[in-house]
């Protein structure tokens, strides 16, 4: 990892282990995609966090954490401040990354080590109309919670620290978003998240079968393997193009997901409009060629979610309002312009 500028603190010395953690699950389809997700550690007064716009997986071969000023964070999350949803007022070096657009979410909890995640089985059970049914029991021997879907940003800290409190709870699932998980260590975090993410296991076994696609017309190609079956089924296929699901879709591959009836139904691949992933239904899903890495990885994503939600599940979509706050927010295009 190479060195930040003199003016920043100093390193606390479980940031290189948090960092190789964060490598290690950045690298997982099942848990993190693209640039989603986040890290974070506090040492005394600062907190170290992913910076906006870096990928977890980058965190050996870069330096992808920034230093923040703990105390006047929590001070403008009680004060509801404005600039609480301004990560980079909180920025504790010069120049360079802004810090996470999700630095309120971690400011909140009393733990050290705070991750958080886009795990499939998580969104599994997050995206359903009734999800605290939907994980019934599997949570019970954890100390958890729920928070309904908000923006990410200051309200969505404040509803996390209504629950957090003093340190009792270290596990959150959040509405149509994902996890997070907090600890005293990254090794108890770690520890934390695999016993949390096996226990979230859907009983929906992943999809199988065949991932043959017609020849597609030039500017597409065929989509990651778990989208394609999904394609290939109608019922997901209806349930995939009914709406969005998790603001990462949103952010990556646009509202909800499109859906043509035969590959001579695709749009042109050059028109600024047409989204990177398209279902083509019975056969499978088209990806255009020139989809970026964040796109391909958040269409697998879907087809890695609804792969093992039941065909017959209801679900919980996110609101027009709430697609367009996404597509319309400032921290959004700035940690898409890193990304691309």
């Amino acid at each position: 990892m190479t060195d930040v500028a003199p003016s920043a603190p100093a390193r606390p010395a479980d940031l290189a282990a948090l960092a190789e953690y964060s490598a290690k699950i950045g690298a997982d389809p099942l848990l993190i995609q693209a640039a989603g997700g986040n890290s974070s550690v506090k040492s005394g007064d600062v907190m170290w966090i992913k910076a906006s716009g870096t990928v977890l997986a980058d965190a050996m071969r870069r330096d992808i954490f920034v230093p923040c000023d703990l105390p006047k964070m929590r001070a403008a999350l009680a004060a509801q401040s404005a600039i609480a949803d301004q990560p980079q007022e909180f920025l504790l070096q010069e120049g360079g990354l802004r810090p996470s657009i999700e630095t309120s979410l971690h400011a909140v909890f009393p733990q050290p080590v705070v991750v958080h995640v886009h795990c499939v089985h998580t969104l599994c059970m997050a995206i359903q109309a009734d999800p605290l049914a939907a994980i019934g029991t599997a949570l019970d021997h954890f100390s958890w919670g729920y928070v309904p879907y908000a923006k990410p940003g200051a309200n969505l800290a404040a509803q996390v620290a209504g629950l957090v409190g003093s340190g009792e709870v270290d596990v959150i699932v959040l509405g149509n978003h994902g996890l997070i998980v907090a600890a005293e260590t990254v090794g108890e975090v770690a520890s934390l998240l695999a016993a949390v993410h096996e226990a979230l296991r859907p009983k929906q076994a992943p999809l199988t079968g065949p991932t043959e696609m017609p020849d597609l017309p030039k500017g597409w190609q065929p989509a990651p393997d778990s989208l394609i079956r999904l394609g290939k089924s109608a019922e997901l296929t209806a349930m995939a193009s009914a709406g969005s699901l998790y603001p990462d879709h949103v952010i990556f591959c646009g509202v909800a997901i499109r859906a043509v009836p035969s590959v001579a139904d695709l749009p042109d691949p050059t028109d600024p409009d047409t989204p990177p992933a398209i279902l083509i239904q019975g056969q499978g899903a088209a990806l255009r060629a020139d989809a970026s890495a964040g796109a391909r990885a958040l269409a697998q994503c879907l087809g890695d979610v609804l792969g093992r939600t039941a065909p017959d599940a209801r679900l919980h979509y996110l609101s027009a309002a709430q697609n367009m706050e996404l597509l319309d927010w400032d921290a959004e295009k700035y940690r898409q312009a890193l990304n691309a």
